[in-house]
């Protein structure tokens, strides 16, 4: 079945007219002179998307030009071109050419009988993008437009066409401008925050009451009564009424998933592949804000499924496959969340090829790889430019899928992104989002004199603990929490704060998450915690890496709310290294560190390090095995409790193997009970520590006996 078009053009009309400001946005920048990195990213990124949103809707005209304009701005991006005169200048033209496109099709010219696009444009711009630019006066036609001519993107009509009167009759929907519905909502949102504030007003009455002489106490507690009581008739009312309006701007995944569908077939053909696309759950509903952003990460991932996952025929039945690759596009709600999964059946992501192509672009040393696990090899692909493709293609995009996909996800959407993959198996990524950006649960805590905000998704738990509690470990101040090491760290001081530090014994920690890490903030209080409208941040303050947005409390009252995957690795630079070293090893001794807390991993790493091992990690007993067997290791540290296989079984393995029947294997685990000891010795270990009574110096000392 063909792809239907035309029910897609008006939303591609749509997409454009938001990345065609952008482009004309970011070249007058670079006009000005302003050629940093983001911003040619940022160019790069929307040329990338026009090309290929318009090449899954066959504007063929639009995709050559968008395609040579990315040609021109990637030659920028790796600083083989710089910005001049002459290439602003190209670039202009092609964003005018763009523009001019887009607006026949928003005045209805079929794509069809769309004018075939300027190929003395796109020559110069692939000319200027291989370096041999073009004099300007043998590239401008003479009808060329202007170079800084206003965009000629006209907004999309919302004017219905005629309908007979019977069918004017019958009909239960009416259009409405998209802008006016966003308006509705703004103002329910700012109705809602006015709404809460009535909640403390009502606690100044409760205490102004009190404070009256007694006489005058019962008619005024008769008045607040009545007052809290109709606020709390209201508070229903209120919410219920923010979440209707919130539902009339939900769509359909359907909207994306059904033309993605199509787009696999399409694409697999012209790769000489073959796939069966399924789709489930294009029925589920997010905001039209989730859908529009959503579209750009998932065409991202269908490409480089079907560039880099899938094999051709040929070698799938060489491999005993159908010849037909599974391509799988899936999605259920989780309570609040929305989740989204694209599973392929391909070849997988080949740990070998990431470590070469990130040696090769000089990101990370061959050490710094040794002591990555698996998966945080595998995250490599979400770096800029990244591609393990050795040619890079139109349709693969050069990688540029992977970087979108997570900035997107993570940074834009406040959701969640992981991939799994298996040699000769397949790929699958993993994307959790909230239902809506417009209003979320919001934890409201205290910092000194200041009230922050912290999304609740990111909250993993609050709790309060003796400071007497904490490890030292490599100078990190440490929380032992149900088998994991969690750093702790003043929020205060994390954020550069003026702050007096808390003599009590007892604090309060947030402890907030990402996927698999964790960090305990030391905070002075837990203000409030409620569904809020999220308000994006002015212009003037997006630069902000740590702050995500803001919300309203009380009366012209704003709250920022702090993004916790950028807080997190801001802490992981921060976080003090203070260990001294008493003695040295005579040798650098190589040690394998098994455990599936990404903290704990780090914590051990840099206790042995500070004592001169090598350590590389392993984040279950099965990653831990692989490396133990394709390398050697002079000692291997085990926790117990861990998925695919757990640490008595790795320890049983390691014994079975020549190379690891004497050597030392050492258990640091939670579980404390005798039998576990016991069946620790049983299998193998060397040592058997306990999480709880932790200490660096004993375990360094342990590690130095058994090594002899």
């Amino acid at each position: 079945m063909a792809l239907d078009i035309k029910r897609f053009i008006q939303r591609f009309i749509e997409e454009a007219s938001d990345h065609l400001p952008r482009l004309r946005e970011g070249i007058e920048a670079l006009e000005q002179g302003d050629t940093q990195q983001e911003r040619i990213n940022e160019l790069f990124r929307a040329a990338h998307t026009l090309k290929g949103s318009s090449r899954m809707l066959k504007l063929t005209p639009i995709t050559a030009i968008a395609h040579s304009t990315e040609e021109l701005l990637s030659a920028l991006r790796d600083g083989s071109q710089t910005a001049s005169p002459d290439i602003t200048c190209l670039l202009n033209q092609a964003t005018d050419a763009l523009s001019d496109l887009v607006s026949q099709l928003a005045q209805n010219v079929p794509p069809a009988e769309l004018p075939e696009a300027d190929s003395q444009l796109c020559q110069a711009l692939e000319n200027a993008a291989a370096g041999k630019l073009t004099p300007t006066s043998e590239r401008l036609p003479e009808t060329a437009a202007p170079v800084n001519s206003e965009p000629s993107v006209t907004p999309p009509t919302t004017k219905s066409p005629a309908l007979p009167a019977q069918e004017l009759r019958l009909t239960d929907t009416v259009r409405v401008r998209l802008d006016r519905l966003d308006d509705v909502i703004r103002l329910m949102g700012e109705v809602l925050s006015g709404h809460h504030h009535l909640h403390s007003l009502v606690e100044q009455a409760r205490s102004l009451g009190a404070a009256l002489p007694k006489d005058q106490q019962a008619p005024f507690n008769a008045f607040s009564r009545e007052l809290k009581d109709s606020v709390l008739s209201h508070d229903g009312l209120m919410s219920d009424l923010h979440d209707r309006a919130l539902q009339m701007r939900m769509l359909p995944l359907s909207v994306v998933f059904d033309p993605l569908s199509q787009m696999a077939r399409d694409l697999a053909h012209s790769l000489g592949k073959q796939v069966n696309c399924r789709v489930h759950g294009s029925e589920i509903e997010l905001d039209r804000q989730m859908i529009d952003r959503l579209s750009d990460p998932l065409i991202h991932l269908l490409r480089n499924a079907l560039d880099h996952g899938l094999e051709a025929p040929d070698e799938r039945q060489a491999a005993g496959k159908p010849a037909r690759g599974q391509l799988s596009l899936e999605a259920w709600q989780d309570g609040s969340w929305v989740v989204i999964e694209m599973r392929d059946d391909g070849a997988g992501i080949s740990l070998e090829a990431v470590r070469r192509k990130a040696l090769s672009k000089q990101l990370l040393s061959e050490e710094q790889l040794l002591a990555l696990t698996e998966q945080e090899t595998l995250e490599l692909i979400f770096l800029p430019g990244f591609s393990t493709k050795p040619l890079i293609t139109d349709f693969s995009g050069r990688g540029v899928g992977m970087d979108v996909v997570k900035r997107t996800v993570i940074d834009e959407l406040n959701g969640d992104l992981h991939l799994s993959s298996h040699s000769g198996k397949g790929t699958c990524f993993t994307l959790r989002l909230p239902l809506s950006l417009a209003m979320m649960r919001v934890l409201l805590i205290k910092v000194g004199a200041i009230t922050l905000g912290i999304t609740a998704p990111y909250v993993s738990e609050l709790v309060e603990h003796l400071s007497t509690n904490f490890i030292d470990a490599a100078g990190q101040k440490t929380l032992i929490l149900r088998n994991e090491f969690v750093p702790v760290v003043s929020l205060a001081e994390l954020l550069g704060l003026s702050y007096t530090p808390s003599t009590a014994d007892n604090l309060l920690l947030l402890v907030v998450h990402q996927r698999h890490q964790k960090l305990a903030l030391i905070i002075d209080a837990l203000v409030d915690e409620r569904d809020m409208v999220i308000k994006p941040l002015p212009a003037h303050l997006r630069h902000l890496p740590l702050v995500s947005g803001m919300v309203t409390l009380g009366r012209n009252t704003l709250v920022s709310l702090l993004h916790v995957p950028t807080l997190l690795e801001h802490s992981r630079r921060y976080a003090p290294r203070t260990l001294v070293k008493t003695e040295q090893p005579l040798q650098a001794h190589r040690i394998l560190v098994v455990d599936d807390s990404l903290n704990t991993r780090e914590i051990e790493k840099d206790v042995l390090e500070a004592w001169g091992y090598q350590v590389t990690l392993a984040e279950n007993g099965r990653d831990g095995l692989n490396k133990a067997l394709a390398d050697s290791f002079d000692a291997v540290l085990t926790d117990v409790e861990m998925p695919v296989m757990d640490g008595f079984a790795l320890t049983a393995s390691l014994r079975e193997n020549e190379l690891y029947r004497y050597k030392p294997i050492i258990i640091i685990t939670s579980r404390e009970k005798e039998a576990d000891r016991r069946r620790g010795i049983e299998v193998g270990a060397d040592a058997y520590i306990v999480k709880g009574s932790f200490d660096q110096n004993n375990l360094v000392d342990t590690l130095r006996a058994l090594l002899g």
